[in-house]
């Protein structure tokens, strides 16, 4: 019931953007200039917001929780090296699937979820997860999207310009997250309702933004997409089960392997639809990556947790 409320909030939402879009509201030169508040704004201030509280986690599961993410966050690259071979699909959109394959809704929809069924304690693992996210999809992500940086440019240059979109706003709001976070530094009560504030636009901005791109595809061609399918087969049922049968051998914090799922169950983050908007790289495919995906993931996140349960794996 929580997984269909939260699904409907974000499809609610999705709608309204569908129909902005309609109405001419939501362009594509609207949706970049929203994107680009999403990721250089919303999004981190979101990360800053998530270590804003006073709760912390013991050193142990602290460690566990820093390494069990490092080894999914790895296993998932080295699978996006080869996915998008294996499903055949043409290269030019390698960079998309691959960034699809990695990164998921974990702060948009897994946020809530993991909140509703297991508290606020649950979401200082999630943060953790989100730390390494962001890093990654600023780094990792922004190389794989990036095409323009891919023509006859000498190595050195297009080292340092690797180099410079590496440091940028989202690796900057997680390592000062980091900071804050092992630092035990508390931010003046200002400064936390402003990243609330700013963190509450994420959601609702991102979610219109692939609405109003979900209102240029073909209905027809997003139920066509054989590849697509298949690829969402993978991603919300093959790699979660696998990845969790696989963890639940030497995880036994039921609140650590419920985060777990929610970052493996979850949808293909529609950030990767806003830094494809960004960086001009087929956000349509991104965008239908996303619709797929979370339409899907309705009946997915709860079949995955009862072959967790089958298995004898204490999650949800």
């Amino acid at each position: 019931m929580i997984i269909l409320q939260q699904m409907l909030v974000l499809f609610l939402i999705m709608l309204a953007g569908f129909f902005a879009e309609k109405k001419e509201v939501l362009d594509e030169d609207t949706c970049k200039k929203v994107s680009w508040i999403v990721v250089n704004i919303a999004n981190p201030s979101m990360i800053l917001a998530s270590v804003s509280g006073d709760s912390r986690i013991q050193p142990g599961d602290l460690a566990l929780t820093v390494l069990v993410a490092l080894i999914i966050f790895a296993c998932l690259i080295g699978l996006a090296a080869v996915l998008p071979w294996l499903l055949r699909v043409d290269k030019s959109q390698y960079g998309v699937y691959r960034v699809m394959t990695v990164f998921s809704n974990i702060g948009f929809m897994g946020f809530p979820l993991l909140s509703a069924l297991y508290g606020k304690e649950s979401l200082l693992y999630a943060a953790l997860f989100v730390l390494i996210y962001n890093v990654l999809i600023y780094t990792y992500g922004i190389l794989c999207l990036d095409q323009n940086s891919a023509g006859n440019e000498k190595p050195g240059r297009k080292f340092l310009n690797s180099m410079k979109k590496i440091v940028n706003v989202g690796v900057l709001s997680a390592v000062g997250a980091l900071i804050l976070y092992f630092g035990n530094i508390h931010l003046p009560e200002i400064f936390t309702q402003i990243f609330d504030m700013f963190a509450d636009l994420t959601a609702p901005l991102s979610m219109m933004v692939i609405g109003a791109s979900f209102g240029q595809m073909s209905f027809r061609e997003l139920v066509t997409d054989v590849r697509l399918l298949i690829f969402s087969g993978v991603k919300l049922l093959l790699i979660p089960i696998i990845s969790m049968w696989a963890l639940s051998w030497f995880v036994d914090n039921p609140i650590l392997l419920g985060v777990c799922l929610v970052v493996l169950a979850t949808p293909v983050g529609s950030m990767t639809a806003m830094l494809a908007q960004q960086y001009d790289c087929d956000s349509e495919l991104s965008s239908r990556g996303v619709a797929v995906t979370t339409l899907l993931s309705v009946a997915a996140i709860p079949a995955v947790a009862v072959i967790c349960r089958m298995m004898g794996i204490s999650v949800m």
